[in-house]
């Protein structure tokens, strides 16, 4: 069975072939970043999430967020709900920690921009 993907790794936007049966073999790649991702995108893919929470006492009504580390692609949707629920209050540093180790899995969600 083949598989098709267009890499998003860099901005050359390869598309890739990629022959499952065969230990997940890559062609169409130009450089080596493509096999490493169309390997991890078709095995276990993930994302880094990037997002808002509500925030007061700034001149803003939401703070950008993000995931530290990427999680499984499975559970986006798991983050976002939890962040639809958090609320912190200004003064917020970039890089602190809003939500701790969301899953135990040592994944934190950490502010993208000071206010």
């Amino acid at each position: 069975m083949k598989k098709k993907l267009v890499c998003i790794v860099c901005p050359m936007g390869c598309l890739l072939d990629v022959e499952v049966e065969n230990d997940y073999a890559v062609t169409g790649n130009q450089c080596k970043r493509g096999i490493g991702y169309a390997k991890k995108e078709l095995t276990n893919p993930t994302r880094t999430v990037t997002s808002t929470v509500k925030i007061k006492g700034s001149i803003h009504d939401r703070l950008p967020v993000k995931t530290d580390k990427e999680v499984s692609k499975n559970k986006v949707f798991e983050v976002m709900k939890i962040l639809d629920s958090v609320i912190v209050t200004s003064p917020i540093k970039v890089g602190t920690i809003i939500v701790e180790n969301i899953f135990g899995d040592n994944v934190n969600i950490v502010a993208s921009r000071s206010m």
